[in-house]
C-alpha cells in the first residue's frame, strides 16, 4: 500500500527533502481524474539568504506560503504562461521550498513532463492550487508501494545565474536513471523512450 507523505517528512532540512523526493509520487486528483507521476528531478531554494529564491525579495503576497507550515504547495507563475510548482519545507517560519522539475509518467499523463512548467500543464497544476495541503485528497505525495529508488546525481540550479555565488549551489538533484529529467537531450530521450529500447533506457539516460 503507498504511503502519503507526512507533515514531518517537509519539515526537514530542505536539501534532505529534496534528495529524497526522488522516486516518490506526485497525485492530483484533478479534472481530469487521478493522476500520477514518479518525481526525477527537484531543486532546492533556501531563503531568505539565497538570492535564487524568491523569498530573498522578503514577506510578500507571492511568497507567503513559503513561510507557513511546510507540506503546501507554492505555484506560481513564469513567463505569463507556465505555472511551476514547489513544496513548502522546513520549519514554520523559514522560506524555503523544493521545486519539482521533471516527472516520469505512471498514470494519466498523454504529455510531456519533463521540465517544470511542463509537469505542471500535464498534471493541470495551475495557481488555483497555490497553498494547498499536501496531505489533502486533491493534490499529494507518496513513496509508493514499489518504490524504485533512484540513482541520485546533484549538480548547480537551473536559470539563475542572477544569484551569483548562489547560482553555484549543487542544489538540483536528478535521477541518473530516468530519461524525464529536464536536461536530457531530446535525441537521447527519444532513443530511450522508444518501444524497442526498454532494455538500454538507463544507460542513455546517463549519457
Amino acid at each position: 500500500m503507498s504511503t502519503k507523505l507526512s507533515r514531518d517528512f517537509y519539515a526537514r532540512e530542505t536539501l534532505l527533502v529534496a534528495r529524497d523526493l526522488l522516486g516518490m509520487h506526485l497525485i492530483h486528483a484533478g479534472p481530469e481524474g487521478e493522476q500520477v507521476g514518479r518525481i526525477v528531478e527537484t531543486e532546492a531554494y533556501k531563503g531568505p539568504h539565497d538570492l535564487a529564491a524568491h523569498s530573498s525579495r522578503g514577506r510578500t503576497k507571492r511568497t507567503e506560503v513559503m513561510f507557513g507550515p511546510p507540506g503546501h504547495a507554492y505555484v506560481y507563475l513564469i513567463y505569463g504562461f507556465w505555472n511551476c510548482l514547489n513544496i513548502v519545507t522546513a520549519a514554520h517560519g523559514t522560506p524555503h521550498a523544493v521545486l519539482l522539475r521533471g516527472l516520469e509518467p505512471v498514470k494519466g499523463i498523454t504529455t510531456t513532463s519533463h521540465g517544470p512548467g511542463l509537469l505542471c500543464r500535464a498534471l493541470h497544476i495551475d495557481r488555483g492550487l497555490n497553498g494547498a495541503d499536501l496531505l489533502g485528497d486533491t493534490l499529494w505525495l507518496e513513496k509508493p508501494t514499489r518504490y524504485r529508488p533512484p540513482k541520485v546525481g546533484r549538480a548547480t540550479r537551473i536559470g539563475v545565474d542572477y544569484a551569483g555565488d548562489w547560482a553555484k549551489k549543487p542544489w538540483r538533484f536528478f535521477d541518473k536513471d530516468s530519461p524525464y529529467v529536464s536536461t536530457v537531450s531530446a535525441a537521447v530521450r527519444k532513443r530511450a523512450l522508444a518501444p524497442d529500447q526498454g532494455g538500454v533506457r538507463a544507460k542513455l539516460a546517463r549519457k
